[in-house]
């Protein structure tokens, strides 16, 4: 597993690389070696947060974690991702084997600053979109623990969002055209 680690407002010692790199190798046995980690630090006053990001063909898992200590950040985000890996391990077994997407398409572009009429747009991300079904898109929403996924629906091949609801279902938009 390739691993990236970014520091936001603090700095990085070896010794957490090395904790780093010695905590995300448990991981290994999922993935094959073209998986990459972005590891990202932030320190904000007294709370520090690592988030990690994984992609593996595909496939996004994430997890983030603040408390008053890095190496406890670090222990409680590699846990979730553990968790998340496992309770998905049947699902997405198949697909990650299967699955050659570009996930490279996915990743953010250029953050930008515009403005659209009286709006003031902070961010502009684009992704290439994929066929894909419901479930897989509910899926993909949960790894990357967003409250929505825009996805290109397989069986009607148009854009449809996937959403979850406050009372923990999940909801679809799907266009129509008057």
């Amino acid at each position: 597993m390739n691993i990236t680690i970014t520091a936001r407002k603090t700095s990085v010692r070896d010794s957490f690389k090395d904790r780093i790199d010695k905590k995300l190798a448990k991981l290994d046995r999922f993935f094959d070696e073209s998986a990459n980690a972005i590891v990202t630090v932030t320190n904000e006053g007294d709370r520090e947060t690592v988030e990690v990001t994984i992609q593996a063909q595909g496939m996004f898992y994430r997890a983030e974690k603040t408390t008053s200590d890095r190496f406890d950040s670090l222990e409680a985000v590699v846990d979730s991702l553990f968790r998340q890996i496992v309770k998905n391990k049947d699902k997405l077994g198949k697909r990650l084997r299967e699955t050659a997407f570009d996930a490279a398409n996915m990743e953010a572009g250029e953050e930008q600053e515009e403005a659209y009429g009286d709006f003031d747009v902070k961010r502009v991300k684009r992704f290439t979109l994929r066929p894909m079904d419901i479930d897989e898109a509910i899926l993909q929403m949960n790894l990357v623990e967003h409250e929505f996924f825009v996805f290109l629906n397989a069986e009607s091949n148009e854009i449809n969002v996937v959403y979850k609801r406050r009372n923990g279902a999940y909801g679809l938009l799907e266009p129509t055209i008057e």
